[in-house]
């Protein structure tokens, strides 16, 4: 076996290939997670992020096809979640120091406003006074993205994981441990994973009783249940935000986890 890790997305990706791939292959990988930490970083002033979260409520914002895609796919949780996922929540993690606060003033968090339109040609209307951030489904995608890479290397065997959205591809059964969300040094649970992703959130490091990370977006409330939300669907960036639509409402048979082919836990 093979493993390389590098620290992106402000986490360790670590990459596994089986004992006949191709080194090259992990190389390309980390250049897919390293591309979209550079188009839909929160931190960069230069992400197709922080042009839309600058520009003015009205504006076309062309972006990167990829970050297109996942607007896109974020678009598709928040209405199947009835709102619990919204990626327009950034205003409340920059208030609560998860996110670094921008020059600009934080605009009001407004749940259930709508704040951008998909058109054409990769471009994004802003049709709110809103920032964006997509740490809750990147993370995910990024790990789609080094999947890609290996399969396009010809890599039969491998596991992506940056930070425990993680995906795994081949015919070989990957042991997974779960964290104990009462105690992140104990397994809460273990499970074998085949040909899927798989993703967990949970407030292992947040702080107790106060704020969290993990945002309800049908009112932007923080979660601060000492649970964890493990989800299985077919790809991480769908894994990555369907545990945020769990996280919210509590319920592991969510109707929309099922409707996007997924399976969900709740330790």
């Amino acid at each position: 076996m093979m493993r390389r890790a590098q620290p992106w997305l402000g986490t360790l990706v670590d990459i596994t290939l089986g004992p006949d791939a191709d080194p090259q292959a992990a190389t390309a990988a980390f250049a897919g997670v390293a591309l979209v930490h550079r188009l839909m970083s929160f931190h960069d002033a230069a992400s197709d992020v922080s042009r839309f979260n600058r520009a003015a409520v009205g504006a076309l914002i062309e972006v990167d096809p990829r970050t297109w895609e996942v607007l896109r796919l974020a678009g598709q949780v928040a209405a199947s979640s009835g709102g619990c996922f919204n990626v327009a929540c950034a205003p409340r993690l920059v208030e609560w120091c998860y996110l670094p606060a921008p020059a600009e003033p934080a605009p009001a968090y407004v749940p259930g406003k709508r704040t951008y339109e998909l058109e054409a040609g990769e471009r994004v209307r802003k049709t709110s006074a809103a920032w964006i951030d997509l740490g809750g489904i990147a993370k995910g995608y990024a790990v789609d993205l080094a999947i890609a890479a290996l399969e396009q290397h010809r890599v039969g065997s491998a596991c992506v994981n940056a930070g425990g959205d993680l995906r795994v591809i081949g015919d070989t059964d990957w042991p997974i441990a779960i964290r104990a969300p009462h105690d992140p040094t104990v397994t809460g649970a273990r499970l074998l994973l085949r040909n899927a992703a798989l993703a967990t959130s949970a407030n292992y490091f947040a702080a107790r009783g106060q704020v969290s990370p993990l945002v309800d977006g049908r009112d932007g409330q923080p979660r601060t249940d000492r649970r964890s939300v493990t989800v299985r669907a077919p790809s991480c960036a769908l894994a990555d935000a369907l545990t945020k639509v769990v996280m919210a409402s509590g319920d592991a048979y969510h109707p929309c986890i099922a409707g996007f082919g997924a399976s969900a836990f709740i330790i």
